[in-house]
């Protein structure tokens, strides 16, 4: 049995179509549908995830930020005596400011997470405010807290050079501990 060669043709055009569906579907839709099922899933993965403090890379960062900040301004109140003290009056003499007080270790100022040191210098109110500068960008020594200004009668009346008055810089350092 012979088959005619129309039907022939018809059966090697389907063959050939076939075998190029599959050739193109191999080299090109293949991957364009692998990548386009990854893009979906990621998407969808993004959206499930989009909080990023859930993220352990991110909170890990954070915290790493975090303990370098803190670590910044955490001493403790032996240490503050020994060395921070004698940094602080470094850097008034410096300024050519008179630090009058030195810290008393009162509990009324501590609470469970830090201390408060109250500081008193004296001086003129340049001097004294390059020393609040220092103060507040030296690292080790604690944070600045709160820092006052007050003036107070002078011993010596000299009307020259201070109209009979001082100047009073009043700091509170906060120390963690």
């Amino acid at each position: 049995m012979r088959i005619p060669s129309s039907i022939k043709s018809q059966y090697l055009m389907v063959a050939g179509s076939l075998i190029l569906a599959v050739f193109c579907y191999e080299l090109a839709f293949k991957k364009t549908l692998e990548l386009w099922r990854t893009h979906s899933r990621l998407t969808q993965e993004l959206q499930q995830s989009s909080d990023l403090s859930t993220s352990p890379g991110y909170l890990a960062r954070k915290n790493e930020n975090l303990d370098h900040i803190i670590s910044a301004y955490r001493l403790d109140s032996v240490s503050f005596r020994n060395r921070a003290v004698n940094e602080i009056a470094d850097l008034a003499d410096q300024q050519q400011v008179k630090f009058i007080t030195v810290p008393a270790d009162d509990p009324l100022y501590h609470a469970p997470g830090f201390i408060l040191q109250k500081l008193d210098f004296e001086g003129d109110f340049f001097s004294l405010l390059k020393l609040v500068n220092k103060l507040q960008a030296t690292a080790g020594i604690g944070l600045l807290r709160s820092v006052s200004w007050m003036t107070k009668k002078s011993l010596s009346e000299d009307p020259v050079h201070n109209n009979g008055k001082k100047l009073i810089l009043e700091v509170y350092m906060e120390i963690a501990r």
